[in-house]
């Protein structure tokens, strides 16, 4: 119980190697102990923190990634059937290799329908990509947005319909926030009133929603596999090199940086042990 001042390195480093050798957490969890220090130091107690800025921060272990079958898709899919907006965001993450949040922050003008394209705008690590565009979802998209347009009409007769615009981009074009090509394609279904601006917004929709009708499909689906929204890209980028589509297509897609990272798609094709046939089946 001393204070933090009274602290130096060889007490942080104890702290953090007693989280992984004899409380057994995660390298994650230790990172984030690690993260809050830091925190703590720079912030609370404005200490310089080189030192500890110094640490060595614990790896991640490599992990092969939880992916569905195609089968299991479709089962999963007919149970969203009744939740209309998580099914169409459901289709969108597995059709496109999204992640959820890229997905929700997608603005009306990111799709286009005649090239069959979807523009995803400040991924992970803040970079753009271009996707695909499933045929499938065309319908129910277009049909969803009209909906969606017809609500931003509304919102605008009620002098509303307002959205938050990346950076500072409300300065530059201040009745940009109003216009529908910056509209949220999944708006959230409830309007707040912005404290800084006084104008009354919609957001996009909530990931917790999202993941809650995803998990509750997967239970209905009767699927033992920890699966969660994410593991949707996970197998859309397994399928795509099952139909032996090329890695670095797959990497441009996913937006990977490098192509390493994609390489653990290629240990759970379902060819059994990295492709490798069993002496056992030649018997």
């Amino acid at each position: 119980m001393r204070h933090p001042r009274e602290l130096g390195p060889s007490d942080v480093t104890r702290f953090l190697s007693d989280l992984a050798v004899d409380r057994h957490v995660s390298a994650s969890t230790q990172n984030q102990a690690l993260g809050a220090l830091l925190f703590l130091y720079r912030e609370v107690l404005d200490t310089p923190v080189g030192w500890l800025s110094a640490l060595v921060r614990a790896k991640r272990p490599a992990r092969v990634p939880v992916v569905l079958t195609k089968d299991e898709v479709r089962r999963v899919f007919a149970r969203l059937k009744g939740r209309r907006e998580v099914a169409l965001v459901a289709g969108a993450l597995y059709g496109t290799g999204m992640r959820l949040l890229e997905a929700l922050r997608l603005r009306v003008k990111d799709i286009d329908f005649a090239k069959n394209e979807i523009v995803v705008r400040a991924g992970k690590g803040d970079r753009d990509r271009v996707t695909m565009l499933p045929e499938r979802l065309t319908t129910p998209l277009l049909a969803h947005l009209g909906k969606a347009r017809k609500q931003h009409e509304r919102d605008l007769a009620e002098g509303a319909g307002w959205v938050e615009l990346p950076g500072a981009l409300d300065g530059k074009y201040p009745n940009a926030g109003r216009e529908w090509g910056w509209q949220w394609v999944f708006p959230a279904t409830r309007q707040y009133r912005d404290p800084r601006t006084g104008q009354v917004r919609r957001h996009h929709l909530h990931e917790t929603m999202v993941q809650r009708g995803f998990k509750d499909a997967v239970r209905a689906a009767k699927i033992a596999k920890p699966a969660t929204c994410h593991t949707l890209r996970h197998s859309f980028a397994t399928h795509l090199l099952e139909s032996g589509y090329d890695i670095r297509t797959v990497q441009e897609l996913l937006g990977h940086r490098n192509v390493a990272t994609t390489m653990v798609y290629t240990h759970v094709l379902n060819r059994g042990g990295l492709g490798v046939r069993s002496p056992a089946d030649t018997l």
